[in-house]
């Protein structure tokens, strides 16, 4: 005999029902009758789930659009006033923050240039704080929460390996800011593997598995298999930059030695091209330097050298290039596809595929925002309920 339903199981199921509808919404807009083919949903299910959230300016509707059959349809999208979640990231020669919206739109961002290797993390942190309450005033709708990316290992909230930020190691900074912007979630998280987030979320800008690598003053990578970001048991999965090319190699700030970061990192290209920094060296490229285009040549080689040992291990179709490198990709790309040609083996049967982030420096701020307006659509009460997350 089938036990009774009671009001607890419908509230769960109605949440349930809710939350696929608004993740069916965030990757792309969709009338009424597309939301119940994508969510598996009845049309009428999903029309008693979106009235009320355009009655309370969660979503909108926009004019009719003929599809050459039947009635038109009105597609619905998220209210221009919707909530948003801010991103924000602290690293070697900047701090930048943005506001993201529910279906991944970066309404603004900004970044401040700025060296903080030998900043108190207090000091940083109210400078990020002050450049995130900048935002306020911009945002359409209301502040759900914010995501903030470092260039360190991260667990349970806590920076405990940070070789270019050392101040920060030991810190809760995701608390700081969750206190000073009075915000109710703050989630922190690997730059690099909130990055690759990005490229997933709300809808899959990179097809299939894929390395993301960005290059700063550090190296990082995220590594996507099966459409999630590998954390590995205890959250250092990704540390490419210190993967070892060379055994009694360069010295690294992490206490190893020949870290791949010490030849491919942003920081051995400017001192082998005797450029002080990015815009220096890009004009030196651009110019055909020699210096410089021998540079960039050695740090693709050694990237090249790391990567294909990374693909070898783990055997992924793709590597997508960001921050620093994808700026510089052009002058990378040659000596990095030479070394994956020689060195992996499944280029035999299908050559690794080599792009640069559309994302640019703006892909941890999108990552980090991303975290909570996926957690916001997971759990429909922080939209329209109110509550803390569960």
């Amino acid at each position: 005999m089938t036990a009774p339903r009671g009001p607890a199981h419908l509230r769960a199921l109605r949440q349930a029902n809710l939350t696929a509808v608004l993740l069916a919404l965030a990757s792309r807009p969709g009338s009424r009758a597309q939301l119940a083919q994508r969510t598996g949903l009845t049309k009428a299910t999903v029309a008693s789930l979106v009235e009320p959230l355009l009655a309370g300016r969660l979503l909108i509707e926009d004019l009719a659009e003929a599809n050459g059959r039947g009635r038109p349809s009105h597609p619905l999208r998220f209210h221009p006033c919707a909530p948003v979640a801010i991103g924000a990231e602290v690293n070697v020669g900047y701090i930048a923050a943005a506001t993201l919206t529910l279906d991944g739109r970066l309404q603004h961002f900004r970044r401040r240039d700025t060296d903080n290797r030998g900043r108190p993390a207090g000091d940083l942190l109210d400078e990020l704080t002050a450049l995130a309450q900048s935002l306020y005033g911009e945002a359409a709708g209301p502040v759900l929460g914010a995501g903030l990316a470092v260039p360190g290992v991260v667990h349970e909230r806590q920076v405990i390996r940070a070789p270019n930020l050392p101040q920060f190691v030991g810190t809760r900074p995701g608390e700081h800011l969750a206190a000073a912007l009075r915000l109710p979630i703050v989630e922190t998280g690997n730059e690099a593997s909130l990055a690759a987030r990005a490229h997933l979320w709300p809808v899959g800008v990179t097809g299939g598995d894929f390395a993301y690598v960005s290059g700063e003053a550090g190296v990082g990578a995220g590594l996507v298999i099966n459409g999630e970001v590998l954390r590995g048991a205890r959250g250092f999965a990704g540390e490419f930059g210190h993967l070892v090319i060379e055994r009694e190699g360069r010295p690294c700030t992490c206490g190893g030695r020949g870290c791949v970061e010490r030849y491919a990192g942003l920081r051995a290209m400017l001192d082998a091209s005797g450029r002080g920094d990015l815009p220096s060296f890009l004009h030196a490229l651009e110019s055909g330097e020699a210096a410089a285009v021998e540079a960039a040549r050695a740090a693709g080689s050694a990237l090249g050298v790391a990567l294909a040992s990374l693909l070898n291990l783990c055997d992924l179709p793709a590597v997508v290039l960001g921050g620093v490198y994808a700026r510089l990709f052009a002058y990378l790309r040659p000596a990095v596809q030479e070394e994956l040609t020689s060195r992996v083996l499944a280029d035999a049967l299908r050559p690794t595929e080599l792009r640069a982030s559309e994302l640019g420096d703006r892909a941890a701020v999108q990552g980090a925002a991303g975290i909570i307006t996926q957690l916001a659509c997971a759990q429909p009460h922080l939209l329209v309920g109110g509550g803390q997350p569960r």
